[in-house]
Order: structure tokens, then C-alpha cells, then sequence
């Protein structure tokens, strides 16, 4: 073979051998490119889940401090519950009168014979002192609601009310009017309700279940159950 062959083929052989050299080059730098995205695409997800642990964890610490709030508040509010309850049971020393306590709500429960007289919506002197008595403890506890609830049996009326609604109202009112007026309460504090013969506690087929169904509830509310409106009006500039 001539001196000149040699020479070309070992040419042609050459750039053959270049060119499947920059072609693994290449293909090399292709597969290196894409291996850096895709470490960076980890490395900015790992970076993301980080950040995202970082504030789920900050969200759990607000949680177990707002839980630990709310613990401290209700147990400040059971605690002063308690303290009323047993106040109003030492004020309150008397047969005829009853205090229960439910999910916050204590409730004084006054038998209508030691209020008024029958069929009437006219305090009598004896029901004016027990709520001048339930007056001076809850003066020592302004933040209160106070719900006045009438209750009656179900003979029907036949004298000055049309029925035991207006009865049960009646003598509802004339405690809540009692409380504003002779006991100085805030009236936004106050509310009278009249449930008729509708909410029995005792069969009224008897003298003694019909003596224990007509009555009149006391019910207090701590600030935590009254109406946000009210705490509104009761924080407004100018009061």
C-alpha cells in the first residue's frame, strides 16, 4: 500500500475517533446537565420542606399556646363559678330555693310561694330579700348575664291574666324590674323570659309537683357565654 494511503486512512481514522469523542462529550455534558437540574430541583424541594416544617412547626407551638390559654381561662372560669355557687348557697339558705350549675350557667331555682302570692305577679317582702340577697353577691360579680325565667303550673288562670303565659312573664318582669330598679343592675344584663306551664320539673298531677313547677329560674351567665354585642356595648368609648 502506498506511503500516501497510510497517511489518509490514518487521517480519516483520526476524526472518526475525534468525532465519537466529542459525541461522548457531548452526550456526557447533555447527562451532566440534566443530573445538576435535578439536583437543584432537589435541593430546592428539600429546601421547600424545610420551610414548610419550619412553619408547621411555628403553627404547632401558636396551637399548644392558644391551648394552653384557653386551659388557664377555663379553669379561671371554673374557679370563679365555684366561687359564686358557693356564695349564692351560703346567701341563700332556704328550702325553697335550689342552685344547680351547668356547663357554666348557674341557675337559682325560687319555688313562687316565698315571691308571690297566688295567681299575682306582685313581689311579696319575703321574695324582695332573697333577690336582694342574689343582688349582693352578684355585685360582687358585674361580668354576669342574668336570665329571669317565669315557670307555672298547668291549672288555668281565671283572674287577672288571660292565661299562665302572661302570668309566667309577668312575675318574670317584675323580678328583672326589680333587680334594675331597686338593685341598680345594668338592664342590657338583664332578661325576662316567660315559659308558661311548658317546662315542667315535676308531674302535675299532684299538689306537690304542681307546687315545685311554679317557679322562677335565675340564671347566670359568665362573660364567656354572653352575647359578643353586649361585651361590645359594655367596652364602648364614652361609657
Amino acid at each position: 500500500m502506498p506511503k500516501q494511503t497510510w497517511i489518509v486512512a490514518g487521517v480519516l481514522s483520526g476524526i472518526v475517533l475525534i468525532t465519537v469523542v466529542l459525541i461522548a462529550i457531548r452526550k456526557q455534558s447533555v447527562e451532566n446537565a440534566r443530573i445538576q437540574r435535578a439536583l437543584v430541583e432537589a435541593q430546592s424541594a428539600q429546601e421547600k420542606q424545610v420551610s414548610d416544617l419550619a412553619a408547621l412547626s411555628n403553627k404547632l407551638s401558636e396551637a399548644e399556646a392558644a391551648i394552653a390559654d384557653l386551659k388557664e381561662e377555663n379553669e379561671h372560669v371554673t374557679k370563679t363559678q365555684h366561687s359564686l355557687e358557693d356564695e349564692m348557697r351560703k346567701a341563700l339558705e332556704s328550702k325553697d330555693v335550689t342552685i344547680s350549675e351547668l356547663k357554666g350557667k348557674l341557675t337559682v331555682n325560687i319555688l313562687d310561694r316565698i315571691l308571690f302570692d297566688s295567681g299575682e305577679a306582685e313581689l311579696k317582702p319575703e321574695g324582695q330579700r332573697i333577690l336582694e340577697k342574689i343582688a349582693g353577691v352578684l355585685t360582687q360579680h358585674t361580668n354576669r348575664q342574668i336570665h329571669v325565667i317565669g315557670h307555672t303550673d298547668d291549672v288555668p288562670m281565671r283572674r287577672k291574666f288571660p292565661s299562665n303565659w302572661e302570668l309566667s312573664t309577668a312575675r318574670a318582669t317584675a323580678a328583672v324590674r326589680f333587680l334594675q330598679e331597686r338593685a341598680g343592675f345594668d338592664p342590657r344584663r338583664l332578661g325576662a323570659l316567660g315559659y308558661g306551664e311548658f317546662h315542667p320539673i315535676a308531674p302535675n298531677t299532684t299538689v306537690e309537683g304542681r307546687a315545685k313547677n311554679r317557679r322562677i329560674e335565675v340564671v347566670i351567665l359568665p362573660e364567656e357565654l354572653i352575647a359578643p354585642t353586649l361585651t361590645a356595648e359594655k367596652s364602648a368609648p364614652g361609657e
